[in-house]
């Protein structure tokens, strides 16, 4: 069975996992004191150009909920596309802290600043939460990236209206490595708050590693981290896995090679007539398919219903393990419908 089902049903790249077994009998400090964490901050940091905090925790639901956490005001709620992961799939994780999330419609899974100035309008006494940051995804959950351009206008934006800027990197690996993208990690520390760089979908067996560049928001966050049961007694698990990720340009490697089997399943996709719902340079690929296509299809290849319809869209994901077989063999499967 070929899988696309999604960028992290297999465990991790094997770069890791040797890593992993080289260090599994050695002695360290806990709770993110040890050399692996020590040098993965430092690799990251070079990375940066800046003297970020860096923590590392375990999934990106915990890392959002966290994050946000540390910028909110019990009154005040976050601004999102209504198709952001913290209001659609995180089962109201950042809203179960109490903080509102507050949505836009957004344009290809992208921030409008202008339907954000009208949140804030509405959102003017006493009586109602009020905005104080902006949530963001890139890439996206359609797979669209932001441009520089865009990101510096978000930033500005922000920063002038008294909001925290907050980026969601759960497949940022694909967005900075796609053919489109302008922009770098030193960027994202300098114009957002906080964000975080995403291992889970990106060759990881666990782990996100949380970025924060405000200066205000570093006070007291490694308290609320462990308050809020984010803080690895074994740290240097995260340790070890992003020191491996970022040695040798591994997090790119493995980023590119989703990428480039993505635009291969493209190409199958077009030589089939199998049209895209949702045009993206990354690797969430989204198609119309008959109920008659999915079901045959279904039964050589995972893959994820998305949105319901006459004909319906389905999603389709590469990862760092995708194999120029898997597309291949996924050809010739189409070539019999």
């Amino acid at each position: 069975m070929i899988s696309f089902l999604n960028d992290y049903n297999a465990l991790a790249c094997k770069e890791v996992m040797e890593d992993l077994t080289k260090y599994s009998l050695e002695y360290n400090v806990g709770y993110a004191q040890d050399i692996h964490t020590i040098s993965a901050i430092n690799l990251i940091r070079k990375e940066l150009k800046r003297d970020s905090d860096i923590y590392f925790l375990a999934g990106g639901t915990q890392t959002n909920r966290i994050g946000l956490y540390q910028m909110l005001k019990p009154y005040e709620a976050v601004i999102c596309v209504e198709t952001g992961h913290i209001n659609v799939h995180e089962t109201g994780a950042v809203e179960s802290t109490g903080h509102k999330v507050l949505t836009t419609k957004g344009k290809d899974g992208k921030l409008v600043l202008s339907e954000v100035d009208e949140v804030l309008a509405l959102h003017n006494n006493s009586h109602l939460v009020l905005p104080r940051a902006i949530y963001i995804t890139d890439s996206t959950e359609i797979g669209t990236i932001y441009t520089l351009k865009e990101l510096k206008e978000i930033s500005d934006y922000a920063h002038k209206h008294n909001l925290y800027l907050y980026l969601d990197g759960a497949r940022l690996g694909v967005a900075l490595n796609a053919k489109e993208n302008d922009i770098e990690l030193s960027d994202l520390a300098k114009y957002t708050d906080m964000f975080y760089i995403g291992g889970t979908k990106n060759g990881a067996p666990l782990g996100e590693a949380l970025i924060i560049n405000n200066e205000e928001l570093k006070n007291g966050f490694s308290y609320l981290l462990k308050n809020q049961g984010g803080l690895f007694a074994k740290g240097y698990l995260c340790g070890i896995i992003f020191e491996s990720l970022f040695t040798n340009d591994l997090y790119n490697k493995n980023a590119k090679n989703s990428l480039d089997k993505a635009n291969k399943l493209r190409n199958v996709f077009k030589k089939h007539n199998i049209k895209e719902a949702y045009e993206n340079p990354t690797n969430q690929i989204f198609v119309y398919l008959t109920d008659s296509q999915a079901e045959y299809i279904s039964k050589y290849a995972l893959f994820e219903l998305w949105e319901k319809k006459e004909i319906s869209i389905y999603r389709f994901v590469t990862n760092f393990n995708s194999k120029d077989s898997d597309i291949e063999d996924f050809d010739n499967i189409l070539s019999k419908l």
